[in-house]
This record gives C-alpha cells, structure tokens and sequence, in this order.
C-alpha cells in the first residue's frame, strides 16, 4: 500500500508545492489548511505520516500535536514540523511536544523528501520494504531485480525505475510530466513522448503472450499499474 501523507499548512502555494512533490514520489497526500480540520481527519483516519505547520488558524500545530501524543491511535506517528521560527528554545518546544522532526522555512524541497524518507525508513520500516509485491510481480530495490510469478525478468535502468515508481500507487494515474519528474528528474531535457517508449519497453519486458499486461494506459491522462492486477 502506498504511504499516505497529511499536509496541514495553510500556505496554499507551499502546500501545492508539497504535494505535488510528495505524489511524484509516489505518495497519496491530503491537505488540511486549518489546525482544526487537521485535528478532525487526524481522529478519522491517521495517516502514515504528517507534515504539520506551527503556526495554523484554528489550532496551532504545536496544539494538534499535543492531542494526537495524547490519542492511542496516533501516539507514534511520524511528524515532521514546518515552522518559520528558527530559534533554539521553539526547536527544543516543538520536539518536546512530539515533533520526530523540525524544518525551518524556507527550506529545499530536496532536503524534506529526504527527511521524509529517513524518517519512515527509522519508524515505518514496511512502509519503504526492500521487496515489492503486487501479484505476479516482485520488485527487489536492493538487489534491482524483478521476478514475474518466479522468472526473472530483464529490464533496462530506466524501465526497472519506471516499474518502481508505478508500483508505489497501485491504481493512481500519472501524468507523463509527473512520471518525467518522478522517474527521470526535473533537471531532464527530454521529451514527454520518451515517455510512451519506455511505457512500451516496460510492457514488453514484463508482459508475455497470454499474460495479463498490468500497465494501464488512460486515454489523455497518462499511465498508471492497475490495482486490479493479481485480484
């Protein structure tokens, strides 16, 4: 199951940003711009993780991470906490309060990913596993080896990253500019129609006669690995 991230900013540009960062790396994100709203789909459904803003109208972030440190079901989440202030005495405040993390704004978007990352790998192990598994398919990160209902499969640098990527969120359509992003980097000179070569190497790579292809392709939207596959 891919992660599911929380952004309770009420910068809507930064919160556009994240988000937009968050799902290339293959995340499902949902955004609260209020502390009070955060608060509520917190007690709702708690996500793998969140990303919370200090200073929020409605409850402070300081506030909301206070009751989910005191709630059973969210007592071990990961947050990460966003917040202007940068003085040593609201640091040590916000990581007494429950924070696992603290970035001062303005901050790179490269740096939190990494943060992001690192803090799932040290709390939700499972969440970023070596081994991928969807059906037929297993995808090994570590050892760069996919396996097709026991058999190897033989795919290029590029389709082995392509297939990761897709597999992170199963059923979730990817624009050819978000797999570019995701897949080859922002700082890339390529066309998006490179992309549709290696969708096409990608299936032929991991789909033989008989077999059910489980690339997606959606007309004018992109692509996407269909969550129906292996059910």
């Amino acid at each position: 199951m891919p992660v599911r991230v929380l952004i309770a900013e009420d910068e809507e540009a930064l919160a556009v940003l994240l988000r937009y960062n968050l799902e290339s790396e293959g995340f499902v994100v949902e955004h609260a711009s209020r502390g009070d709203e955060a608060d509520l789909r917190l007690r709702e459904e708690p996500p793998d993780l969140l990303i919370l803003d200090w200073m929020m109208p409605g409850l402070s972030g300081i506030e909301v991470c206070r009751r989910l440190r005191g709630r059973k079901e969210t007592a071990r989440l990961p947050v990460i906490m966003l917040t202007a202030r940068g003085e040593e005495t609201d640091r040590v405040r916000g990581l007494e309060t429950g924070a696992d993390d603290y970035i001062v704004k303005p901050f790179s978007l490269p740096e939190l990913m990494a943060r992001v990352n690192a803090l799932l790998r040290r709390l939700k192990p499972d969440h970023l596993a070596d081994l991928m598994e969807i059906g037929e398919i297993a995808l090994d990160r570590r050892a760069k080896r996919v396996h097709r209902a026991g058999k190897e499969l033989h795919l290029g640098p590029t389709e082995f990253r392509l297939l990761e990527f897709l597999m992170r969120a199963p059923g979730r359509v990817f624009t050819r500019e978000q797999l570019l992003d995701g897949v080859w980097g922002r700082d890339a000179y390529i066309d998006e129609r490179t992309v549709d070569v290696h969708v096409g190497r990608l299936r032929k790579s991991v789909t033989r006669r008989g077999q059910k292809d489980p690339i997606r392709t959606v007309r004018g939207a992109g692509y996407s690995f269909d969550e129906t596959f292996g059910v």
